[in-house]
């Protein structure tokens, strides 16, 4: 059998029958492909029809590196063929990028054979096998950045040295391994380390990519952790013909994308947006010259083909790289001005909130100073970074004319508007309306400053235990929080939260206070009466409860009722609107 699985992918390589598919790479920010990594196929009919056959018999019988080279020149064939304008991701392992053949230039002459630009490449390094000679591995990698490559890394977290590669190599991508993507909704081991790989891309300038996403449930959770690229069968699996598009209807937004919506006075995309008329890629760079000669105030040429931004051209930048040159017209005058596009420009749906546009432009741009606005794909605007800024700091200025200032939570208005948002657009979700129980007794014997540190207490803990992608947390005044929960175990954290706050309250009291359960002080009617620890009664009112209302009025009517019933309850206690009791910690 051994010997015919030789003789089989022999056959294979002589014959050049080998088929690649090709899988989308999706940029989430700007809702499109940008890449496809070329998947290789063995014949249908063949015992080695399987990747894993194939590469696994390739390395058995010494024959990866000729396997490898041939998946690379057909991949880049077909590549050409179809005219995709998109990268080409293709895969390559360290032990074949140090091949002799390939630092001589076989890849540029595949590429220069069928006319692909080679920044049109990217070079995934798939670790098989442990890779120790870094200093090698970082002069081949920058010898192929000189040519034009990108690199990426593919399965990070599988390998034998992931981490030390990255830190090494310092790649344009790298893959997050589909273990770590595979069911990380329901795991919050998973979901922390992805949510790290993140933090420490950021810091990189390195786009991650999560491949492997099959279930909506994994995809929503990723957009959580604002992840930029995505690869998987819940958008498209590898084939032949690679699919152009993506259907829109599978970004769908996780909750707190509605949320943050809300918090910034439902700024979007499309409000700081102009509409600059763009031209076609294809108009020549003479006629560029001219459009700019006669408009002084033009700084800024959006490129379209089919109305699908492909560019964005800066004035000083044209005209500097125009006449570098002493016979720049001459040399270039009658070419596209396709010609002068070196990157394709971030693209932002026009729905997008400003918040997490400010937050994509901070991981996703570098040099451009510009990005596009999309409507459903298509060209609808151009946004500069001076009118984002300027547009942020607006924002920052009105949330802070509501912010609370002992706490800095957004304080009524904010909280008002994030909840009508959310009814307007049929969004599942929760109130809790949490008040300190005794805090006057304790606030007129400890002093304002240990008030105003247990104030702050309750804030830092309700934050800690509902952070953004959970939900929103509010300051209204005095004693008085209110929690948006836009997720499912919001009962669940809400009974962390009051048995967190249970054990941490003793420590504010001095131990004699702590000993008797509680403190002698005045009540509003001037007599001297006993007042145990401080706890905290919540209102509650669930999903369910809130579908039915129409405004953030109603809702707060139903949450004060709600917390006035828990307030009854002694200790530390919830109740849940529909009358249903439940005492805690």
């Amino acid at each position: 059998m051994s010997l015919s699985l030789q003789n089989e992918l022999l056959r294979i390589l002589d014959t050049q029958q080998l088929t690649p598919h090709f899988q989308p790479i999706i940029a989430l920010t700007e809702r499109k492909i940008i890449g496809y990594e070329a998947l290789i196929r063995g014949p249908s009919n063949s015992p080695l029809h399987s990747p894993f056959n194939l590469f696994e018999t390739a390395e058995r019988y010494d024959l990866s590196a000729r396997l490898e080279f041939m998946c690379r020149e057909i991949s880049i064939k077909h590549y050409a063929n179809l005219k995709l304008r998109e990268k080409l991701f293709i895969n390559v392992s360290p032990s074949v990028l140090l091949e002799p053949e390939f630092k001589t230039g076989e890849t540029l002459r595949f590429l220069e054979k069928f006319g692909v630009d080679p920044h049109s490449i990217i070079i995934e390094l798939t670790e098989q096998q442990p890779t120790d000679d870094y200093k090698l591995m970082r002069e081949a990698v920058n010898h192929y950045r000189s040519m034009g490559f990108q690199i990426a890394l593919d399965d990070l977290g599988a390998g034998y040295s992931g981490l030390r590669l990255w830190s090494e190599l310092l790649p344009e991508y790298v893959k997050i391994d589909k273990h770590f993507i595979s069911g990380l909704n329901d795991d919050p081991i998973k979901f922390n380390f992805v949510r790290s790989i993140q933090g420490i891309a950021n810091s990189l300038n390195c786009n991650v990519i999560a491949e492997g996403i099959e279930t909506k449930e994994e995809f929503i959770s990723i957009k959580k952790l604002g992840i930029s690229h995505v690869q998987g069968y819940y958008f498209a699996r590898p084939t032949a013909t690679p699919i152009i598009s993506i259907d829109n209807s599978l970004f769908v937004a996780p909750h707190n994308e509605h949320f943050e919506l809300a918090a910034s006075g439902l700024a979007k995309a499309e409000s700081i947006a102009k509409m600059i008329t763009p031209i076609s890629s294809a108009t020549c760079i003479n006629d560029v010259m001219a459009l700019f000669q006669h408009n002084d105030s033009l700084a800024i040429l959006p490129l379209i083909e089919n109305n699908i931004a492909i560019g964005i051209i800066y004035r000083d930048h044209f005209l500097s790289k125009l006449f570098s040159s002493r016979y720049g017209i001459e040399l270039y005058g009658k070419k596209e001005i396709s010609s002068f596009i070196d990157n394709t420009p971030l693209s932002i749906d026009k729905n997008t909130p400003l918040t997490e546009v400010s937050q994509s432009v901070t991981s996703l741009m570098h040099n451009e100073r510009a990005f596009i606005v999309t409507n459903k794909g298509e060209y609808a605007g151009i946004v500069t970074l001076l009118d984002l800024l300027a547009s942020i700091t607006q924002q920052q200025l009105q949330d802070a004319k509501h912010a609370n200032p002992l706490s800095l939570l957004p304080g009524s208005v904010p909280i008002s508007k994030k909840i009508d948002y959310l009814l307007d657009n049929n969004i599942p979700f929760s109130i809790g309306y949490f008040d300190l129980d005794n805090f006057k007794p304790f606030n007129d014997v400890y002093g304002y400053n240990s008030g105003d540190d247990m104030i702050k207490l309750v804030a830092e803990l309700l934050v800690s235990f509902i952070p953004v992608e959970y939900g929103k947390v509010g300051h209204i005044g005095g004693d008085d929080f209110i929690v948006i929960f836009t997720c499912a175990d919001w009962l669940e954290r809400c009974q962390a939260f009051l048995k967190a706050f249970a054990a941490i309250v003793p420590s504010y009291y001095k131990n004699a206070d702590v000993r008797a359960g509680g403190i002698y002080a005045e009540n509003r009617q001037g007599q001297n009466c006993f007042f145990s620890l401080m706890s905290l009664s919540v209102g509650l009112i669930s999903p369910e409860t809130t579908r039915q209302c129409q405004s953030h009025v109603e809702i707060a009517d139903l949450a004060t009722a709600s917390k006035k019933i828990a307030k009854s309850i002694p200790g530390n206690s919830y109740f849940i609107e529909q009358r249903i009791q439940v005492q805690a910690a």
